[in-house]
């Protein structure tokens, strides 16, 4: 296992369980036109945990990765609601709400590389 993978891995795992340790904190930032945002705060956090272990096993390593590039995607929609109701999120600086929106595309690329091997 490379480093690069490990990190991935543990990095979603660790943000997937995070969805349960504080759904509060998640289903704040989920966007007003979509519905229950509990069950799909868990949906994700299960995905996330899913793709982080995913990642480190060799038979399940390509789904894992096409799926964690899926869900960073998926997300992005709460990354703006989060820049775009700043008021909402008074302890986090702006600069962070919005650096949060490109840091989309180098993660999705990091799990788009273990989408080939």
């Amino acid at each position: 296992m490379t480093i690069g993978r490990g990190l991935l891995a543990l990095l979603f795992v660790f943000a997937g369980v995070m969805h349960f340790v504080v759904p509060k904190a998640y289903v704040g930032i989920m966007p007003a036109m979509l519905p229950d945002p509990l069950l799909l705060v868990q949906i994700s956090g299960v995905a996330e945990i899913l793709g982080g272990v995913g990642l480190l096993f060799g038979n399940t390593r390509t789904f894992a990765a096409w799926g964690l590039v899926a869900l960073l995607i998926a997300v992005l929609p709460a990354n703006v609601t989060m820049a775009m109701h700043p008021e909402r999120f008074a302890s986090i600086p702006g600069w962070v709400l919005w650096g949060r929106i490109p840091l989309q595309l180098p993660l999705v690329w990091w799990a788009w590389l273990y989408t080939r091997r």
